[in-house]
Order: C-alpha cells, then sequence, then structure tokens
C-alpha cells in the first residue's frame, strides 16, 4: 500500500467516526467550551493542593480542560489519553464505570482531535499529575492525520509550506516563535521606555524609495493609478519627525521584490527608529544597547551561539570605518585609490572576485569589495562606519571627507544586522542625490531609489538634525534562535508553487 492510499484509508476511517457522532446526537465541532483552566495552570493547582492537603492527596481540586489529543491508549474499559495545548500538556484518564455511555465515545477518538474533559485532579502511581473524566467533550474532530508518532516534522518543505503541522509536531518551532513574539515586545519595551513613541506609516506608497530595492508594483483603481508596496519606513517616518515628533518608531512589514534565499524573504518585519538632534555615533549607542538588553531580557544572558559560534553581545562592540576594514581583510587601500578606474585595476591586481560593472562608481566597487572580501569576516558584533556617498543617498556627508557619510552598518556572523545614519536634512543636497539614483534607474538600476517629490518639500519645511536606525527584526530573531533559515523565524515564509503535501 502506498503511503497515499494508506493517507486515504485513514481518511476515510475518520470521516466514518465523523459521521457517527452525528448519527449518536453529538455536534464534533461545538461553539465553544467552558475552560477553567490551561494545562499548567491545572498541574500547578495540584502540585500546591498537594503542599497544603492533610495526608497524601487522593482527589484534588476539579478543573475542566481542553486540548488536543497527542497520545491515546484505550484499554477495555479504561483509557489514557494526553491532551496539549499552547502551555503544555496534561493526561486524562477515562473510566466507562464514571463516564457511562459517553465512555463508548471514546472509540472515535483520534490522535489530533481536540477534547475537553472535566473531572477532579490526582496522581497515578507513575506520579503523573492527571485529570479523572466526569464529562467528556467533543471539540473537533480531525479528518486527516497528524505527523507520524509525534516525533517531529521532518520534511523541511513541508514544515515551512505547511507551517500549521510544523507547530503541532515541533516544540522548538513553537518556541522559536514565541521567543520571536518576545522579541519584539522587549523592544517595544526597550524604545517605549526611552521616550519613543510608535506610530504607523502606509504600507501602499506613491513612490518606492528608502532603499535600493525592487518594489511590488499594483493599480490602485478608484484612482487609476500605480501604488507600490513600501521598501521602507524610513520616509514616511522622517516626515513624522519634521512635523514634530522628537522620537518616533514602528515595527512593520516592508517588501522587496527580490529573490528567496536563507536570508532573504520578500515579506520581512523591519524595525525603524528616528531621533531628532542626535547623530549616528547615538545610533550605534542606542543598537548596543537595545540588542544587548533584549538579549539579556528574552534568553537570560548577552553570550550566545549561533551556528556553532560564541557571539558575545555585551558592549562595547568594534567600530571600525570601511576604508580601514577594506585595508585590513582585503589588503586594498581605498584611499590612495582616487578614481573609480584606479580602483578597478587594483581589484584586478590583487585577484579578488569581484563583480565589477562598467558603471560602477569608486563607492560602488569599495562596497562590492568589501561585501566580498571583508563581510563574512565579521563574526562578532562589529559597526562599520563611513560608507560612500554613491550608495548612501539618504546619510549625511562627511564634514572632514564629503565623498562619505556618517552612515554604519551591524554585523554579527557575517550579516548585515541593522543600517544606520545621521540624517541628510538638506533639502537641496537630497534632491540632488534623487536625481543621480534616477539616472541609475534610467540606466536600468531597477533597485535605484525613486524621485518622491514630497519628500523634497517637507524638508524644505525644515527637519532638526536627526538620527535613523533600521533593524531586520527576523535575521535578529535568527541570531537569538539559532535559526539557520529565515523560513524557521516567519511564520508563513513565501515558497514557490507546489502542490500540498
Amino acid at each position: 500500500m502506498t503511503m497515499k492510499e494508506r493517507g486515504d484509508d485513514l481518511l476515510q476511517s475518520r470521516r466514518e467516526k465523523l459521521e457517527r457522532l452525528r448519527q449518536q446526537g453529538v455536534n464534533p465541532y461545538p461553539t465553544r467550551y467552558h475552560r477553567t483552566h490551561t494545562a499548567h495552570q491545572a498541574h500547578e493547582l495540584f502540585v500546591q493542593y498537594e503542599k497544603t492537603a492533610a495526608g497524601p492527596a487522593a482527589k484534588g481540586p476539579h478543573v475542566a480542560v481542553a486540548g488536543r489529543i497527542t497520545a491515546l491508549r484505550i484499554m477495555g474499559k479504561a483509557a489514557f489519553l494526553d491532551l496539549r495545548d499552547s502551555s503544555g500538556k496534561l493526561q486524562v484518564h477515562l473510566r466507562r464505570d464514571i463516564l457511562g455511555e459517553s465512555y463508548d465515545l471514546a472509540r472515535l477518538l483520534d490522535l489530533g482531535d481536540f477534547l475537553g474533559a472535566q473531572g477532579p485532579l490526582f496522581r497515578t502511581r507513575t506520579g503523573e499529575v492527571t485529570v479523572e473524566a466526569q464529562a467528556i467533550a467533543f471539540l473537533g474532530k480531525t479528518l486527516r492525520p497528524l505527523p507520524e508518532k509525534w516525533h517531529g516534522l521532518a520534511d523541511v518543505e513541508k514544515r515551512y509550506r505547511q507551517r500549521y503541522l510544523d507547530l503541532i509536531a515541533n516544540e522548538r518551532s513553537r518556541w522559536v516563535l514565541k521567543t520571536r513574539s518576545r522579541i519584539v515586545a522587549a523592544i517595544r519595551e526597550f524604545l517605549d521606555g526611552r521616550g519613543f513613541i510608535e506610530l504607523e506609516t502606509p504600507v501602499l506608497q506613491t513612490s518606492a524609495t528608502g532603499a535600493a530595492a525592487r518594489p511590488f508594483v499594483t493599480h490602485y483603481d478608484a484612482l487609476d493609478q500605480d501604488v507600490y508596496l513600501r521598501i521602507s519606513l524610513e520616509l514616511y517616518l522622517k516626515r513624522l519627525v519634521i512635523g514634530g515628533f522628537d522620537k518616533v518608531y514602528e515595527i512593520g512589514r516592508v517588501f522587496r521584490n527580490e529573490g528567496l534565499s536563507t536570508k532573504h524573504n520578500p515579506e520581512f518585519t523591519m524595525l525603524e527608529s528616528y531621533e531628532a538632534y542626535a547623530d549616528y555615533n547615538d545610533m550605534m549607542d542606542l543598537t548596543e544597547e537595545l540588542i544587548s538588553s533584549v538579549a539579556a531580557e528574552v534568553l537570560g544572558s548577552t553570550r550566545i551561539q549561533y551556528q556553532g559560534a560564541d557571539i558575545d553581545l555585551s558592549p562595547k562592540w568594534t567600530r571600525l570605518p570601511m576604508l580601514e576594514a577594506v585595508k585590513l581583510y582585503a589588503g586594498l587601500d581605498f584611499r590612495r585609490l582616487k578614481t573609480a578606474e584606479e580602483a578597478r585595476d587594483a581589484v584586478k591586481k590583487a585577484g579578488l572576485e569581484v563583480d565589477l560593472e562598467p558603471a560602477d562608481s569608486w563607492g560602488d566597487i569599495l562596497n562590492k569589495v568589501f561585501e566580498e572580501a571583508v563581510e563574512p569576516k565579521l563574526i562578532q558584533p562589529t559597526f562599520i562606519m563611513d560608507y560612500p556617498v554613491e550608495i548612501s543617498p539618504l546619510a549625511k556627508r562627511m564634514e572632514e571627507d564629503p565623498g562619505l557619510t556618517y552612515r554604519f552598518e551591524l554585523f554579527i556572523f557575517g550579516r548585515e544586522m541593522a543600517n544606520a545614519f545621521s540624517e541628510l536634512n538638506d533639502p537641496i543636497d537630497q534632491k540632488g542625490r534623487f536625481l543621480k539614483q534616477v539616472e541609475k534607474r534610467r540606466a536600468g538600476d531597477e533597485e535605484a531609489h525613486m524621485m518622491d517629490e514630497d519628500y523634497i518639500n517637507a524638508l524644505e519645511y525644515g527637519m532638526p538634525p536627526a538620527g535613523g536606525l533600521g533593524i531586520g527584526i527576523d535575521r535578529l530573531v535568527m541570531l537569538f534562535t539559532d535559526a539557520p533559515s529565515i523560513r524557521d523565524v516567519i511564520l508563513f515564509p513565501l515558497m514557490r508553487p507546489r502542490e500540498l503535501a
């Protein structure tokens, strides 16, 4: 018998049990159930009862619990089953002499069914806290069999495509996603405690800018206008700074029309925060304090392991200018290379495998050398500072070197974790940078920034000096949970089309 034939037989058997339940007047999908305790609460209730009971505890407090059946052992006139809810697992004991005719319903139970049970708590001879069921209720009949024997769902593709099965079968997957929720909550608590206010900005935008990325395009019929799913939170949050919010942040979804990989999903979550009267040095302090504090809060330590590497998140982190990093790790001194041609020749002589394009500027080449020769070596938290102006159209120029900007990126385990600037607040300079990006788009660079005339208009009303920070939430969760793929930390990642397994 093939696996498909076996699955079809099980499905047919469960459908027959469903019909028998209905014939017996049992509603297999009731509207609600009055649960008094979760599995964990019931267990703790009995433990506390044992501490106060006079003599050995027999039957304890009455509870009503509910959950999915994850183990089922029917032994004639008695049965044991395990109910699991989001808090944990609790054993239930069914007896014919207590349940009467209701006990016959046990024959119609399957692994995966949802069941409610009411009765007193007791501890079995093997020491397990258990509910002695005096009444049971079907709460949801399962028609498809769950992953074999609850040993976990090993098929990685199925885990991502059918996340609900992954969450049913794999305790670690539930832990990762619960930890994600705690990380986001801790970030909010951190920023709220420092006077930041959380606001929401548009997802549909008339100009896709704020990052170097290809956008998703859709059409708004009411206005007969193309609009874009946002690729960044940046420009609308900076409009809020212009409008008078000194400290503002948003945690939201952004969308980039790029490839799928272990590090990239086209829909992902960003934190962006902006602080008036601050600069990129303040943003480095904020980033360092935020990530180390959240690690301590959620994981209980600032020392973690990621994919076999020991990572120390405790302050202070290395701060290294990009030019120095490239000289240190790649052996190229770009300060001596004054033009793109000189930089291109030096890369070739060094034998570096860097994919250079004819239109690449000096700054483009510097960045490509950095990505190829330096980035993978940055295992411990490292701020790479002072990026070329050509690849930083929203960052303020350095006063001491106008070819560079007050910008940093944070790298941990060879991956970009954060990006931040001293924000460009000169409307004339900003418009000139946008125009150069528009030229790149016309030359075929689909990831170059679009012109945003309204943002320029907003800047002309005046924006204070400000520091801005962006952190990829998904990559941060990967780091904190030792997850090798971004798909492990996103509930429902986008997958290439395939029929359901």
